[in-house]
């Protein structure tokens, strides 16, 4: 691949690829679990984004290819633990894609049909705009750099005026519905760790920075600097509209409007009873979750025509067409990513998608603790916490889901066993 992009490139890639479901419904989601503390467990969440991404960063300076952890696994633990990177990779994000579907079908449907809705009707619009990407998918649509800056720039720009319109009404509202912050009893801490976990996923697209290996400028310097700039401008986004959001209607409405609409700051929004506003909200949250549900379905599909490659998937993956798409790959993931929005519930699939991507960012830094000296660029215990905090956290899932985890973590080993043993020489 040619190197043909610099800082700014891979930093609006990387707030491409995050600002997202993360802002416009996981802080309902989490909202539900902490209360006020969601503003506490979004921090938390970005100091253990930051770890993590440096162990990402320096791990993509010293093997400059597209793959992230499963490639990383593969050169610096072990084959196994390769596949299990890959294997939790396409889980975590096919879990997050069908989160943006639901939310992106729910603030559309409560901006037309109010905040009661319908399951059934929610997850037929979801999937409706599920099958018309994957078919823009499999005509060879791609999200360029110049498609990718509107989609950020109108994102953060539906964000900013929203900050800026409800700011002045969230602070005359701030000691009512932010009473109790800070004020962390036993229980309300074991829900802050959970709440952390379920924010940390927000944070998780900066990966794609990392996955820039090999068309960056300068990638020992610009990966590293990309990944930094992104969390610092990501965590700093999150708070302010945290605060707004949680400020203008109080945790439980927010949690709320999670169960009833998918569309949490649009809830908050209407409280400001300025409709142009709610109409501001509603455009960059359609631009910025169509963007993540287009990247995910692109990125899945290499992913898996990669581990394909390896016979770590079926080799029929492998395939791609006459226009270098893995057309095969691409379907597969757009119906497992079907499967779980037919689940129709935004917080089950989240909450799933926290559990295996902690996992896989564990592996991240596993992989980061056993480079060389003098090929680390940041001090060895920014990983060891990496890695520490990504698997605690994984601890503080509900039970159900880390269990359905396990067992799905248990069927992907059990299919690579599978594939090795029907394929000779490997």
């Amino acid at each position: 691949m040619q190197r043909e992009i610099g800082l700014t490139g891979a930093i609006l890639m990387g707030l491409g690829s995050i600002v997202g479901t993360g802002v416009f419904v996981s802080i309902g989601i989490a909202a539900g679990v902490s209360g006020p503390n969601v503003l506490v467990a979004i921090f938390f969440a970005s100091l253990l984004a930051i770890c993590n991404g440096l162990s990402s960063a320096q791990l993509a300076a010293n093997h400059p290819v597209s793959g992230g952890t499963y490639e990383y696994g593969y050169r610096w633990l072990t084959p196994t633990l390769g596949f299990t990177a890959g294997w939790l990779f396409l889980c975590a994000k096919s879990a997050s894609a069908a989160t943006a579907l639901l939310g992106l079908a729910g603030y559309i449907y409560s901006s037309t049909l109010g905040a009661q809705h319908y399951t059934g009707v929610l997850i037929g619009l979801a999937l409706a705009f599920l099958i018309l990407l994957t078919i823009l998918t499999l005509v060879g649509i791609k999200r360029t750099n110049v498609v990718n800056s509107l989609i950020v720039a109108t994102t953060l720009v539906s964000l900013i005026l929203f900050v800026c319109v409800a700011m002045p009404t969230a602070f005359s509202r701030a000691d009512l519905n932010l009473a109790g912050i800070f004020a962390l009893d036993k229980q309300s801490s074991l829900n802050l760790f959970h709440a952390t976990a379920l924010m940390f996923v927000a944070y998780t697209g900066y990966g794609r920075i990392a996955t820039l290996g090999e068309e960056v400028k300068q990638p020992r310097k610009t990966i590293p600097q990309a990944m930094i700039m992104t969390l610092a401008t990501t965590m700093l986004l999150y708070l302010t509209v945290g605060f707004v959001a949680v400020a203008l209607v109080g945790p439980e409405e927010l949690a709320v409007s999670v169960k009833t609409s998918v569309a949490p700051l649009l809830h908050a929004a209407e409280s400001l009873n300025k409709p142009w506003i709610k109409a501001v909200l509603l455009i960059g949250a359609i631009t910025a979750m169509l963007g993540v549900v287009l990247n995910l379905l692109l990125g899945l599909s290499r992913v898996a025509l990669a581990m394909a490659r390896r016979k770590d998937l079926p080799g029929s993956l492998a395939t791609v067409n006459e226009k270098g798409i893995p057309k095969q790959a691409t379907i597969l993931v757009a119906v497992v990513i079907g499967v779980l929005v037919l689940l129709g519930d935004v917080r089950l699939s989240w909450s799933f998608s926290a559990f295996t991507v902690l996992l896989y960012y564990s592996l991240t830094n596993l992989c980061a603790i056993t480079l060389e000296k003098e090929a680390r660029l940041y001090p060895v215990w920014i990983s060891w916490l990496g890695l520490i905090g990504c698997f605690s956290l994984a601890c503080w899932i509900t039970a159900e889901v880390i269990l359905s985890g396990l067992i799905v973590l248990g069927i992907g080993l059990l299919l690579r066993v599978i594939l090795k043993a029907a394929t000779p020489g490997m």
